[in-house]
């Protein structure tokens, strides 16, 4: 079943007696793009919608030296609080948004899926996609609600360091970030440049034609193919720089029907031990 909704689906389903709760989580990472999440949100979103910060509720605080990476899990009881004021309740439709292209989105919809959020999807394109097609949009911001929602953290299985390690040498670890990130020709964020050894690289800025939308399902699959992927292999990990980006090619692979798990600390966590090996190319 896809985890995505069209802009169409989803006006349709707004107009419904019983709407999905609509959680909005527009994010950057540097203020450099542009305002913050939250001050985009103030601007415009989608009527209804409850804001959810991407660093602050959909990830934990690092720990000591960097360890965890730089957006760890978060605490269960952050979401369920986030969650709570959107008004989510345990049995819930929850459709989550960024301004596209869905980084942040997927990062949400991964998330929240780990808390035991059982109907969750992503509006592919976001924002910008909604409002190109005449979806409408507001500054206002909805009353504070009471839902009863109770997380369950742990309903995905993640990586850590020596599990992304294991998936690189038996499976497939698959590195989303750019290539020249990957190769260890730059590194704008992280201090050490490279990636894991054994990984393979396939940048997650191509799940997502010109129109930010997700490619078909056939242009998904043939995509991840290229690399010996397809819904039989047995092992499959993810990783980014900090597992937000990571999110978006995981939910590429569920749509092209391949199981994978994410390494949460991703790149970030790897190189916050110096012990672990480190490989360019």
């Amino acid at each position: 079943m896809s985890a995505l909704v069209s802009a169409a689906e989803l006006r349709a389903e707004l107009a419904q007696p019983s709407p999905p709760v609509l959680v909005d989580v527009q994010w950057i990472l540097t203020g450099a793009l542009g305002p913050a999440g939250r001050e985009r949100y103030a601007a415009a979103h989608l009527p209804g919608a409850t804001h959810v910060d991407l660093d602050t509720e959909l990830a934990g605080a690092p720990g000591p030296g960097g360890r965890g990476g730089r957006h760890p899990l978060p605490q269960a009881t952050a979401v369920e609080a986030a969650l709570r004021r959107a008004g989510v309740e345990d049995d819930s439709r929850v459709v989550v948004y960024d301004q596209g292209p869905g980084f942040a989105a997927a990062r949400a919809w991964w998330v929240l899926r780990w808390a035991g959020v059982g109907d969750i999807r992503v509006l592919d394109g976001g924002l910008l996609t909604w409002a190109a097609a005449g979806g409408e949009l507001t500054d206002a911001v909805p009353e504070t609600l009471a839902g009863s929602f109770s997380a369950r953290p742990g309903s995905l299985p993640v990586l850590d360091a020596e599990g992304a390690l294991g998936v690189a040498r038996e499976g497939t670890l698959l590195d989303a970030r750019a290539a020249e990130r990957f190769s260890g020709a730059t590194e704008p964020i992280d201090p050490v440049a490279g990636h894991i050894p054994g990984a393979v690289n396939l940048p997650t800025t191509d799940n997502t034609g010109p129109d930010g939308l997700f490619r078909s399902v056939e242009e998904l699959r043939f995509r991840f193919a290229s690399l010996g992927i397809r819904a039989d292999s047995p092992k499959v990990g993810v990783y980014c720089g900090s597992g937000v980006t990571a999110a978006h090619e995981l939910l590429a692979l569920h749509e092209a029907g391949i199981d994978a798990v994410l390494y949460v600390g991703s790149w970030s966590d790897w190189v916050s031990e110096p012990t672990r090996p480190v490989a360019t190319s």
